[in-house]
This record gives structure tokens, sequence and C-alpha cells, in this order.
């Protein structure tokens, strides 16, 4: 392997880990990335258009270790390269849309709780957000009109400046709140008051917990609820892009859960703030939002509870009559996954070959000609090629690389042509989504 091409260790112990345990690695993933190219171009195509104003939204749609998580990962990384501000979300039974129990606003808590940056890529950033901006209007206003801070003159032609930015919020819904805790934030960064300035991170995640408490400590009065953390994420969206960002992007994976909805009115409750979501984007009352949602084959297709169960949303997320299994369609909103072929699953195992060489500095001695052994002894072992999904296959040769070295005795051959050698099965899923939505792909 090329030393160009070679992860440091630490990123390396990242991605073994992280496949290891069966999980999409947070950082790294460009040094395993193989395929999906077309799909890939047609993401960053939203991402070019929402950095110029727009707004896109997009399904993700593939069965069990299709690579969902893999490819919403790869554009998270992507867009925080581009200059976005990115939020994500598992939704999960506590985390959906919208629920009697609060389940929309605890799922805005954690998509704000998530904010990444180029500056701030493990989350938390929104503090990191709010002083970026103060800072650069602080260091543009010293070198345009030659002050120094703290002055009135400097402290004033700030302040309009800020004000310049809040003020296009006004017009929008809870604007005129959202403006004003963000002139809070202000005041209590130039006044050193520090509980102000909490107050309005508090208010900005969604943390009060009543209207009275928000309006004692920032003098507004409406909060973050379940009913409204949409129109508060549109806000942020317009906000970031007003700060020199190029946009939002929002990423909800494990959208399986909204489908896994037993009550039928629940369940249509959030495809139909889903739905409010996708019209706000498809047709321009959003701005600089990037939407996008991974979810299974059952949870867009099932007639009965899935999105085709609800007619305005079957309707426009239905598949183009000409599309068929042989043709890939990456121009409409649902963006379906294939497993990847076979030489792709080969360059996929030799990148994990040199990823785990750097993460143990072990050399397996495993050539490509082994490589296409182990697959041909797993397809044969599971007997379909088309079970050979990224994430059961890359867990089966990680254990098989540790096993060669923690047992220097052990060969390649005597492994894999092993009566104990079982390669690793998906469990299976009915048609109610039983026993195998755990919705991880790599």
């Amino acid at each position: 392997m090329s030393l160009l091409s070679q992860p440091p260790r630490r990123i390396a112990n990242a991605i073994v880990n992280s496949l290891g345990a069966g999980v999409v690695p947070r950082v790294g993933i460009e040094y395993i990335n193989v395929g999906r190219s077309r799909e890939i171009g047609a993401l960053i195509s939203d991402l070019d258009a929402v950095a110029d104003g727009g707004a896109a939204f997009r399904f993700i749609v593939g069965r069990y270790g299709s690579g969902k998580t893999f490819m919403l990962q790869l554009l998270r990384n992507q867009a925080i390269e581009r200059g976005f501000v990115v939020a994500d979300v598992d939704l999960s039974p506590e985390r959906r849309l919208t629920s009697a129990s609060h389940g929309g606003l605890n799922s805005y808590r954690e998509l704000m709780k998530n904010l990444s940056t180029r500056a701030r890529p493990d989350g938390g950033a929104l503090p990191a957000i709010l002083e970026r901006w103060i800072s650069t209007i602080q260091s543009e206003v010293m070198v345009e009109h030659e002050l120094q801070p703290g002055s009135d003159d400097f402290n004033r032609i700030v302040k309009q400046q800020i004000f310049a930015v809040i003020d296009e919020m006004e017009g929008m819904v809870h604007g005129f709140d959202y403006a004003k805790v963000i002139a809070a934030y202000w005041d209590g960064y130039v006044s050193h008051d520090e509980a102000l300035q909490d107050a309005a991170l508090r208010w900005l995640r969604g943390e009060f917990a009543t209207k009275t408490e928000a309006r004692q400590a920032l003098d507004v009065r409406i909060i973050v609820d379940d009913s409204n953390w949409y129109d508060f994420i549109k806000l942020f969206a317009t906000f970031v892009s007003s700060i020199r960002y190029n946009g939002l992007l929002m990423l909800i994976d494990e959208a399986v859960n909204l489908y896994k909805i037993t009550h039928r009115i629940s369940r249509e409750n959030n495809y139909e703030k889903l739905l409010t979501m996708f019209n706000d984007t498809m047709q321009g009352k959003a701005a600089h939002l990037f939407i996008v949602v991974g979810g299974t084959p059952q949870f867009v297709e099932d007639s009965r509870r899935g999105l085709y169960s609800y007619e305005a949303l079957a309707t426009r997320l239905a598949r183009s009559r000409f599309a068929d299994e042989r043709w890939v369609d990456v121009s409409g909103p649902v963006i379906s996954l294939k497993n990847l072929d076979h030489n792709e699953l080969f360059l996929l195992l030799i990148k994990v070959r040199d990823v785990y060489i750097a993460h143990s500095n072990h050399d397996p001695q495993l050539g490509d000609d082994d490589i296409h052994t182990f697959m041909t002894a797993v397809a044969a072992r599971l007997g379909a090629e088309t079970l050979l999904t990224p994430r059961e296959i890359v867990r089966d040769f990680l254990s098989v690389l540790n096993l060669l070295r923690q047992n220097p005795t052990a060969t390649f051959e005597q492994l894999i042509g092993s009566a104990a050698f079982t390669p690793t099965v998906e469990t299976p899923v009915d048609d109610d989504g039983n026993d195998g939505f755990a919705e991880f792909s790599l």
C-alpha cells in the first residue's frame, strides 16, 4: 500500500474497531469507500444546489447491509468539508418526528447536540458557530473601521452588523423570537454575562420546558416544542447560511422506526410531518436546507404500513415506470442502493486489508488471489453471492485477519477450509419488520 493511501494509525484504529463492532466509522470513511459513483455524484450535486440557496430532499433506501448508513456518513463528511453545518439523528421509539411524548422535540435536541462543522466535526458545534460568527464580525470591524475592541463605536458597529443578519429572519415563522435570542447571546457575550449566553444556547437547543421559564430568562414568548421544531430547523438553516456557511444538512437515519409504530394514527402523523418537510424543500419554501432520510425498502414500499400507505407520499415517491432492476435512476427523491458487485466487494476487502495493516502493524500476507478465495468460500457457504453484503463480508474478513495475527501458526487455507468457518448471515426480516430492524448498514 502506498504511503499516500495509508491512514494514520489513529484513524486506522477507529475504522477497524468500528467495522469489527458492526458500526459505520465516523472518521476515515474515505479510505474504504468503493463504488456508488452515480449516487454520490447526485448527492454532491444536491449539496451544490443547496449552497446556491436551494433546498433538497432525498431518501436513501436499501436492504440491510447494502450501504445506507455508510452513504449517509460519507455525505456527512463531504458536506463538512464543503463548508456545511451538519446535524444528524437516529430515530428510535423515543425520537420520532412527532408524538404525544415529545418524540419530535427529542429528535430536535439530538440534532442540535450533534451539530458538526469543519472546526467541530464530532458534534456540539452550536457555541462554536456563534463564537466564530461574532469573532469574524469583530475582526472585520477592526480592519475596516480601525477601531479597538471594547470602544463604544466598536460595539455599536458590531451590533449593527449582527442585527443586519438576524433582521432577515424576523419575517419567518417564529423569526422574531429567534432573532431576539441570537441578540441576547450577543448581549451576554459583550457584557460577559455567561448566564445570559447559556440561556440563549438552552433555548436554541430546545431545552426550556415551559414558556414561563423562557420569558423570565430571555423575554420571549415561545419555545421549541413537538409541533414547531421543524420551523426552527428552517430558521437555523437560514441563520447559518447568513453567517458564511453553505447551508444545513440534516441526516435522519433509522427511519424504519416510523414504520414500526403500531398505532396507525400516530404513524400517519409522523408521515404527515415527513410530507411537510418534503414539500417545503421541493416547493422552495425552505432555503439552504438538505434533508436526507435513510430507510429500508419495506419502510418506503409497504402499502400497509410504509410510506406507500400514505397516498400523498406514495404518489411523490413512486418509481418511474421505465425503471427496473437493470437501470439506476438517481434523479428522483428515492435513491435505491443495490449490493456492491463482486469487483467492488473485492476492492473493498483490499482496502480493509490495507487499513488493518496500518491498524495492527501486522501484514497477514494475503494477496489478491487469497481475497478471491475468501469471497468464493463465503459465497459457497451462504449458497448465493447475492447474500454478500458489505457489512457481513467485512466482519468475517476482519475475523480472519484477527485470527491470523493472534495465531501465528495458523494459515489462511486452514481457516477458510475449516468446517467451523461459517459466514455471518443477517437475521431474516418478516413483513411486519420483526427481528431484523437494527437498521445499521455499512
